[in-house]
C-alpha cells in the first residue's frame, strides 16, 4: 500500500515540475491521425525503431532475472537485493546524463558506442555474476544501457517529419518490445540449462544485432543524403 501511496505522490510531483518547468506550447493545427501514422511508412523510423526493440533487449534480458542470477550463482543475500536495485537506477540516470550529452556531440556515433559498450557490459556480466561485489557493479553498468532509449528518440524526432508525435510514441513501443524479447529470450536459455549468467550472452548477441540494424540505417542515411540536427561527427 505504502509502495503506491509514493508512487501516487511522485506522480503529483511530476506534475508540479512539468507544469513550472516545460514550456506551454500550442498544439498543431494541422495534426490528424493519417498524417502521424505516416511514420509507419518511413524506413529510417522503422530502421530506428528495431534498434531500440532488439539492441536493448540485452538490458531486460539480465534486469528480469537479476535476483535469481545473484542469489543462485554469486550467494547473495535477498536482503542484497534491493541494493542492486538501487545500483540499477542509479546507472540508469548516468546513462541518460551521458547519453544526451553524447548526442549532442555526434548522435550516430553516440548509437553506435552505447551499443558497443552494451556488447562489452553485458559479456562481462557472464562472468561477475558469480561475485557479489563485482555482479552488483556490473548490474549497475547495464543500467546505464539506457542512454540508448533517449538518444534513439532524437533520432526518431529526426527522421519521423511530420510525424513528431507518433514517432515519440513508438520509441516507448519500442522499448517494451525490447523488455519482452529480452525477458523471454533468457528465459528460454535459463530453462535450456545454460545457466543463469546466460543471460548475459543472451544480451551481447541483441546488441550487436541492434549495432548491424544501426549500420544499416546509417548507410540507407547516406545513401538518401539525410541528415540529422543533432549530428556533428
Amino acid at each position: 500500500m505504502e509502495a503506491f501511496a509514493i508512487v501516487g505522490v511522485l506522480a503529483l510531483l511530476t506534475m508540479v515540475l512539468v507544469g513550472m518547468w516545460v514550456p506551454n506550447v500550442a498544439g498543431d493545427k494541422t495534426a490528424s491521425p493519417l498524417r502521424e501514422l505516416s511514420a509507419l511508412t518511413r524506413k529510417q523510423v522503422l530502421l530506428t525503431l528495431a534498434i531500440g526493440a532488439i539492441g536493448s533487449g540485452g538490458l531486460f534480458s539480465v534486469f528480469s532475472y537479476v535476483k535469481p542470477t545473484l542469489t543462485e550463482l554469486a550467494q547473495m543475500p535477498v536482503s542484497w537485493i534491493p541494493v542492486v536495485l538501487a545500483l540499477f537506477g542509479l546507472g540508469m540516470i548516468i546513462g541518460n546524463v551521458v547519453g544526451g550529452r553524447l548526442a549532442d556531440r555526434g548522435l550516430e556515433k553516440t548509437i553506435r558506442m552505447v551499443l558497443i559498450w552494451s556488447v562489452l557490459v553485458l559479456s562481462a556480466f557472464v562472468f561477475t555474476a558469480h561475485y557479489a561485489f563485482a555482479g552488483s557493479l556490473n548490474v549497475m553498468l547495464v543500467g546505464t544501457m539506457v542512454a540508448l532509449a533517449s538518444v534513439l528518440q532524437i533520432r526518431l524526432m529526426d527522421v519521423a517529419g511530420d510525424a513528431q508525435t507518433m514517432a515519440a510514441a513508438l520509441n516507448h513501443s519500442a522499448f517494451n518490445l525490447a523488455n519482452a524479447l529480452g525477458a523471454w529470450l533468457g528465459g528460454v536459455t535459463i530453462s535450456a540449462g545454460l545457466g543463469w549468467q546466460s543471460t548475459g550472452w543472451v544480451g551481447a548477441i541483441l546488441a550487436m544485432l541492434g549495432l548491424l540494424i544501426h549500420g544499416i540505417a546509417v548507410r540507407d542515411a547516406r545513401r538518401k543524403s539525410i541528415t540529422f540536427a543533432h549530428e556533428s561527427a
